[in-house]
């Protein structure tokens, strides 16, 4: 089982939609969190440790997490998907992007 992290701003559109979107994959685990302080779930240390991969939406949140949790990084797969935070959650055209984009990061 591979844990797979994604990543956006409040995690309120992306990342969920992304979570929702793989959860039921075989061979993989999902979570989702935010890097915002405001976020619905706050990335914290914890997340970091239980990821094999992670992935983010945009460039800001690599950097925010590098940032952050420099240390708990070494060694983990960070992919930016380049996703700008123009989509509600489960909007169609996010799904279908997540679905490819996810796929070629993951090799699935």
């Amino acid at each position: 089982m591979k844990n797979i992290l994604f990543i956006c701003s409040r995690n309120q559109w992306r990342s969920p939609t992304a979570e929702t979107v793989w959860r039921k994959h075989p061979g993989i685990s999902v979570r989702s969190a935010g890097t915002s302080p405001n976020a619905r779930k706050t990335v914290g240390p914890s997340d970091i440790r239980w990821a094999d991969v992670i992935i983010v939406m945009e460039q800001k949140h690599k950097s925010r997490l590098v940032a952050d949790f420099t240390r708990l990084l070494e060694h983990k797969p960070i992919y930016v998907l380049e996703i700008p935070d123009e989509y509600r959650y489960m909007d169609p055209e996010l799904v279908d992007i997540l679905k490819e984009s996810v796929s070629s990061c993951l090799a699935i």
